[in-house]
């Protein structure tokens, strides 16, 4: 009876330690390493990807949808410097030949940057002569609206100079070679290069539109007549609405317009600084992911 007594108090559901079994933690582990196409920051990095792409068919030449568009694209470069932190996405990039790949991609960067940098600069320029020309308008002198004016067109050409500067990142080779072995490098190998094709996306829609608002029209549209073939935003022969609502004619002649006039200009003017100032904040976002983005690659390259 005592025998099976204690057969009565075995437990045939307890776990057998000669056979582990562990499954749902082995499939865990793999699932967060990189390269690895079901990578949740691959997925996140295709998302934001589509989500400019589809960004860039709705134009409507207003202000917001710029400011819309920028700040996809500083969400944009946010999950592309997670990604780039990950040990496993540095060691992919190491694997490409003689780093050659990296060191393009980082020259692409620094173009970005640079850009960037340039279009602040002039950005905060035009701020100063806006600002400037609104006392004026109220003091109904003239004398600084040529400034302005000058200061208008100085800017739509910087903005032309940049659309060209910008454009070399596409026409360099891709920015991480593809690894036949790897399917995870190839895949990397893909977003990034999207990454790089959406940027310029954005910051061709950008200056465009700026550099059509305030420079002549001829001009700025032949510029634009090679660049109809390569994308929707590209073929974009419009300005920034906004922009657009404060002409230089709407400037001339203070001292003949009557204080219904006067004040319905400022009320525009005051509508542009605004547009400006969203723009420019947007746009200093992107320049800082950039260049966080930059020094991880750089970091990558160096490590």
């Amino acid at each position: 009876m005592v025998g099976v007594f204690r057969r009565s108090l075995s437990f045939p559901n307890k776990p057998n330690p000669n056979r582990p079994s562990k499954p749902t933690l082995s499939r865990h582990t793999r699932s967060i390493s990189l390269p690895c196409r079901s990578h949740p920051l691959i997925s996140q990095l295709k998302d934001h990807i589509s989500e400019l792409q589809s960004w860039s068919s709705t134009c409507d030449s207003s202000s917001a949808w710029l400011v819309d568009g920028l700040t996809r694209l500083t969400e944009l470069h946010h999950c592309l410097d997670d990604t780039l932190q990950l040990p496993q996405t540095q060691e992919a990039l190491r694997r490409q030949p003689h780093y050659s790949s990296v060191e393009n991609l980082l020259e692409q960067f620094l173009r970005f940057v640079d850009v960037y940098g340039i279009f602040r600069g002039s950005v905060l320029a035009l701020k100063e002569e806006h600002s400037a020309v609104e006392v004026a308008i109220r003091k109904r002198d003239e004398s600084r609206v040529g400034l302005y004016v000058k200061a208008r067109k100085r800017v739509a050409n910087e903005m032309s100079k940049l659309v060209n500067e910008v454009r070399m990142c596409t026409r360099s080779s891709e920015p991480v070679s593809p690894n036949t072995v790897n399917v995870g490098d190839v895949e990397l190998a893909a977003v990034v290069s999207d990454v790089v094709k959406v940027t310029v996306m954005v910051s061709v829609a950008l200056f465009n539109g700026i550099a059509l608002s305030f420079g002549p029209r001829k001009s700025t549209t032949w510029m634009n007549m090679g660049m109809m073939k390569k994308g929707k935003v590209d073929d974009q022969d419009q300005g920034i609405h906004e922009f657009e609502q404060v002409g230089v004619k709407s400037l001339l002649g203070l001292r003949k317009k009557g204080a219904e006039e006067v004040k319905f200009t400022l009320k525009k003017m005051r509508e542009l600084e605004a547009s400006i100032e969203g723009i420019e904040t947007c746009s200093e976002r992107v320049f800082r992911s950039l260049i966080n983005a930059r020094v991880a690659l750089l970091n990558t390259l160096t490590s």
